[in-house]
């Protein structure tokens, strides 16, 4: 199973490094040029916690720390 949020659905998102080179034209260069670009992945804050569902379950799930700081979880102890 992968690594979503059971509430959010938040997953990875695929993004850029960008490399630049060069003096930037506020500080008397010519500007400054990309000169790489990398990809890189975003992953999201997730914590594997206990969790109540509406059913009275208890389940073990995948959860985003914004949704638990949000209140839209009942943790499990």
């Amino acid at each position: 199973m992968s690594r979503i949020c059971y509430i959010t659905q938040k997953k990875r998102v695929v993004g850029s490094r960008i490399s630049r080179k060069g003096q930037s034209k506020k500080s008397g260069g010519i500007g400054t040029h990309v000169t790489k670009k990398v990809t890189r992945i975003f992953k999201p804050n997730l914590q594997k916690i206990k969790i109540k569902l509406p059913k009275g379950q208890i389940k073990r799930v995948w959860v985003s720390v914004k949704a638990i700081k949000a209140g839209l979880v009942e943790k499990v102890v």
